[in-house]
């Protein structure tokens, strides 16, 4: 009997770790191969030979956890450290994040970064940061050399869904290293607060934290940065649309009216702000039960569709309500990273903007 490469890193995706993710949303596998006789192997890597010594025990559960799965006869696997090139400083970074933002005069490029999305919506709760994450896993899937910043400063949730809350690094005090995960660059003044603290600023300092998350970032190469922006219209909201470059903006909405009301606002900001919509997403269109199969529509249905058409922009994707996208954002793992409908409708979604030249 075959092992599949799926059912492995499932096991492996069990295997917690102390300071939160697991092995697989951490991105601590390699060289993993299976041998026809069901044979395992595999490598555990460490961010540093510090955290490799304290990781025996979760080498052996993630064995076991292999071991335990169908077909697999023998498991071997190794800890090591990740050592190529000079670590970064340990030491939290010395720069102040949420400062008054600096003089600039007109839109400032982002260096080394081509396009530049902004994922908005009018209202929260319509899910907005999923549709973010996993729009950037996807085009990422795609080839894609992918940026995602969350920009939603009072209510980052970045870390949670893409599976990461180390903080980044700073060596001089100036630049920021950002992290990555499922083939995504990544940046969010979350991973700068300590979990739970609030973040009680005026205006001048989210613009100030905003600037400096866009240039003091070394984002390198991207082919694309996609901005979680926080909902509504403020401002955050302007700050990047009149300082930086924007390719254009995307708006996520659930098919409700109340919902759709707001929607029409952010239309309406970016369409003063000069920033082009590249089209409206519909969330939580549909509910397939999966015990019968009926498909339900729980907050209504066609509603963001009929409104693309009345304001002549692109219907961009209608994506499902799933219960696997829910548990995927709360366990760091982005459900675009995956298999079945909820991935397959994000991954014809950034075909979409990749054929368009905005992907």
């Amino acid at each position: 009997m075959s092992v599949e490469k799926g059912a492995i890193q499932d096991a492996l995706a069990k295997v917690g770790l102390a300071d939160g993710g697991d092995l697989v949303s951490r991105d601590m596998i390699r060289a993993l191969q299976i041998g026809d006789n069901g044979a395992v192997k595999f490598v555990i890597e460490a961010p540093d030979a510090g955290t490799a010594s304290r990781m025996e025990p979760i080498l052996e559960a993630a064995k076991a956890a292999v071991l335990a799965v169908e077909g697999v006869t023998s498991v071997s696997a190794l800890l090591t450290a990740h050592s190529s090139g000079p670590q970064p400083p340990k030491q939290p970074p010395s720069l102040k994040v949420g400062r008054h933002p600096t003089p600039q005069a007109g839109p400032q490029a982002v260096p080394g970064v081509k396009r530049i999305i902004a994922v908005g919506s009018g209202k929260g709760g319509v899910g907005k940061s999923t549709v973010s994450a996993n729009l950037a896993v996807a085009l990422a899937r795609r080839g894609r050399r992918v940026g995602l910043l969350d920009a939603d400063i009072y209510g980052p949730s970045q870390p949670r869904m893409m599976g990461v809350n180390k903080r980044p690094a700073s060596p001089d005090g100036e630049k920021i290293l950002p992290l990555t995960a499922h083939g995504v660059t990544f940046m969010s003044i979350g991973l700068m607060l300590e979990e739970g603290q609030a973040v009680i600023w005026r205006g001048p300092m989210l613009m100030g934290a905003l600037q400096q998350m866009m240039t003091q970032v070394q984002w390198g190469e991207l082919d694309v940065l996609i901005v979680d922006l926080p909902p509504g219209t403020g401002d955050v909201q302007l700050t990047l649309c009149q300082r930086y470059p924007i390719t254009g903006a995307v708006v996520v909405s659930t098919p409700q009216d109340v919902a759709l009301i707001d929607a029409r606002k952010a239309i309406d900001m970016f369409g003063k702000l000069k920033t082009p919509v590249l089209g409206l997403i519909e969330n939580m269109s549909t509910y397939i039960c999966p015990n019968c199969g009926h498909e339900a529509h729980l907050f209504g249905h066609g509603g963001v569709a009929e409104e693309a058409r009345r304001m002549d922009v692109p219907l961009l994707a209608q994506l499902p309500l799933e219960l696997e996208t829910r548990l995927g954002g709360d366990k760091g793992l982005p459900i675009a990273a995956g298999e079945g409908a909820a991935a397959e409708a994000y991954a014809r979604l950034a075909q979409g903007l990749v054929e368009g030249g905005m992907g």
